[in-house]
């Protein structure tokens, strides 16, 4: 039979083996709450991470779309500042397109000065088109403020009701844009 000291040694053995396995027990524990915390910690930083990328990927959209409104924006500036710029130019040159054009329709006994006088005219006419400004030359059509300044009125049965009947000085336009009203005398206003 067992004696008292190992009956004795066999409690201190069980208590031993209990406070190991509570011990374990315990530590398994922690373990557990600290991979949990872990994984936690993982998850949270996992998902600063998308929320971070998210963020970026929206401001980065956002920056590309004002870029390229203000590309766009800049291109459409950049065009009308340069059809103001020929108009204003060539709304100083039309005044010598309008001698040339006189200068055309005047008699002269000289057929090489006429010629020349054609060929010039031509010419400049021919560099207006393709800097894409355009004559306007209402004559017998009806009278539209937006492009004519009528600085007469007739009465003339043949024409019909608010008719240009007589053109003074052309008109000329870039695009939708008048450089010089043309001058007109208004039929039956």
């Amino acid at each position: 039979m067992m004696s008292e000291k190992d009956i004795e040694k066999q409690d201190e053995l069980k208590e031993e083996l209990n406070d190991a396995a509570e011990e374990t027990a315990e530590e398994a524990e922690e373990k557990a709450e600290k991979e949990e915390k872990e994984n936690t910690e993982e998850v949270s930083e996992e998902d600063k991470l998308k929320a971070e990328l998210a963020e970026s990927k929206d401001k980065y959209l956002r920056l590309m779309a004002e870029y390229d409104n203000f590309r766009k924006r800049s291109a459409k500036e950049r065009l009308e500042l340069s059809a103001s710029v020929k108009g204003d130019t060539v709304a100083d040159i039309l005044p010598v397109l309008d001698n040339f054009e006189r200068a055309l329709n005047t008699e002269t006994q000289d057929e090489a000065y006429k010629a020349g006088i054609e060929m010039i005219f031509k010419q400049f006419t021919d560099a207006l088109a393709k800097l894409g400004i355009e004559p306007i030359d209402p004559a017998g059509e009806v009278f539209d403020p937006n492009i004519a300044n009528a600085v007469n009125q007739i009465e003339d049965p043949e024409l019909g009701e608010n008719v240009v009947a007589q053109v003074f000085q052309k008109g000329y336009r870039i695009g939708d844009k008048v450089i010089r009203y043309a001058m007109v005398v208004v039929a039956n206003p």
